[in-house]
């Protein structure tokens, strides 16, 4: 792949999407965007906002386009949706997403395409789920955003709890990016030391950042009407990684196969991700609250599943 012209299509031309496309021709040496959108005179007028960071940044070919242009793309990024709306969970959206996905993956997968999909749309592990069972695309190859975003969330909490820098922050939000997911505290380090070890950290403040967590994806979308810087910067961490082969670790929306009991289930967890997708879904060692925590988000994703079927 590193040898080859690297190519990716962008489905979804909102915030997300348009943020995505920004940041990826700022981070990962691509020679061709494809943006394709309902909206094409608006996906058009990107484009040609899009170019112009070109002769400053990394020199790339952008257009508009349709999902045929998928047949030699190296990727294929999902955006497209409805966004979550005040006071609705990512879960409300199942219905509604449901019927775009298939509209979307199925003339993708005629084109002939044979890359990784990476699916941010929401409910993010449902959807992304439904992508494997749409497309029949081995797991590996079909990746969703997961928790990387509510572990950066996280990190961010912690840092300015703990007054340090978030690069001395590892830590994780593991399970559903939504409602069910939880911190994974019992294996957080700060600056290389565990979190629950050291002197100024207590359970409350631990719970209260985790709960700051939860709700602040809500409190953006209340204040300004979404969230997508975020969430940008994931996906173009997660394709560079695969158009790089970076072997990059990262808490994505990963196809779980006996990691902590569980199988035939998309949840966060970190994994490894290069050229051929996701190498590696690592299981992190939890504490029994946490386990059952995690097994939890399986019962109410696999309920959601049932019912779209």
């Amino acid at each position: 792949m590193l040898n080859k012209r690297r190519k990716v299509l962008l489905v979804g031309d909102g915030a997300v999407g348009s943020s995505f496309a920004f940041s990826l021709l700022q981070n990962c040496g691509i020679d061709e965007l494809v943006v394709v959108d309902v909206k094409k005179e608006h996906a058009e007028g990107d484009v040609l906002d899009l170019e112009d960071v070109t002769p400053m940044m990394m020199p790339a070919s952008l257009r508009t386009g349709d999902y045929s242009d998928a047949a030699d793309a190296d990727i294929v990024v999902i955006t497209a949706g409805v966004p979550r709306k005040r006071g609705e969970t990512r879960l409300d959206l199942v219905n509604k997403n449901t019927k775009i996905l298939e509209s979307i993956v199925t003339p993708i997968v005629n084109s002939g395409f044979d890359g990784c999909f990476v699916v941010s749309a929401n409910p993010v592990d449902i959807l992304t789920s439904l992508t494997q069972h749409i497309s029949g695309f081995p797991k590996n190859r079909v990746i969703g955003t997961g928790t990387s975003l509510d572990s950066a969330r996280l990190q961010v909490g912690l840092a300015k709890a703990l007054d340090v820098s978030t690069s001395d922050v590892d830590a994780y939000i593991l399970g559903e990016h939504g409602d069910s997911s939880f911190a994974a505290y019992n294996e957080a380090t700060v600056g290389g030391k565990p979190l629950l070890n050291l002197p100024n950290v207590d359970r409350d403040q631990l719970a209260a950042i985790e709960d700051d967590v939860k709700k602040k994806g809500g409190q953006i979308i209340r204040q300004k009407g979404a969230t997508f810087y975020g969430v940008a910067v994931s996906l173009m961490k997660i394709c560079r990684s695969i158009l790089l082969d970076e072997n990059l670790v990262m808490p994505i929306s990963a196809p779980l196969s006996g990691q902590y009991g569980l199988k035939d289930v998309y949840l966060g967890t970190p994994a490894v991700i290069n050229a051929g997708g996701i190498r590696q879904v690592i299981e992190v060692p939890l504490s029994d609250e946490e386990l059952a925590k995690m097994k939890n988000s399986a019962k109410k994703m696999n309920e959601i599943l049932l019912a779209a079927e």
